[in-house]
């Protein structure tokens, strides 16, 4: 018994090569999957941020031309758009990083009765500098899937789009007593 205990510790450097040849591919594996990780958390933040854009320009908007051309534009859009921002991570250099966010557009745009908003987050292309290295006909070999890919991770980006419809602001007055108290 003693002596194949002592047999197994006398083999020393048998896993060497195998880590060697390895550990590149892990590493590489583990960055794909936290970038993979970061546009899932960045998607399901759009979302949140979306219906809350949504909500709250439904309740505190005005249905008077005047105070749509002038509270809504000049404060209640950037205000939402400021929050929207700050919920992302835009105002935390760390988050910032791990999402890739570059910028955020938020469109209102109001109908007879619906009001859609679309919040739209660019990243900035990951830049894998050895994936990144070759050039990008050689790799695809006109390939549509593989250079849209290829576009996303070296060059362009992508965008994450959230879309929310909200109706009119239709609060009821508060209940008044017929005698005004």
């Amino acid at each position: 018994m003693n002596k194949r205990f002592f047999y197994f510790h006398s083999r020393r450097g048998q896993a060497t090569t195998e880590v060697v040849l390895l550990f590149p591919l892990i590493v590489i594996f583990i960055l794909f999957i936290i970038k993979i990780f970061g546009l899932l958390v960045l998607s399901q933040k759009m979302e949140i941020a979306g219906y809350y854009a949504a909500r709250r320009f439904q309740l505190q908007s005005h249905e008077t031309d005047y105070y749509q051309r002038t509270w809504d534009k000049r404060f209640l859009e950037k205000d939402i758009q400021e929050k929207v921002e700050n919920y992302l991570g835009f105002d935390n250099q760390g988050m910032r990083k791990f999402l890739s966010l570059n910028e955020l557009k938020m469109d209102i745009a109001r109908s007879g009765t619906w009001t859609k908003i679309v919040l739209t987050a660019r990243t900035k292309p990951p830049n894998i500098r050895f994936l990144c290295n070759y050039n990008k006909d050689h790799v695809c070999d006109r390939d549509s899937k593989c250079l849209k890919g290829y576009a996303f991770l070296c060059e362009t980006g992508g965008e994450v789009s959230v879309i929310k419809y909200v109706g009119k602001n239709e609060r009821p007055n508060p209940y008044q007593r017929p005698e005004g108290k």
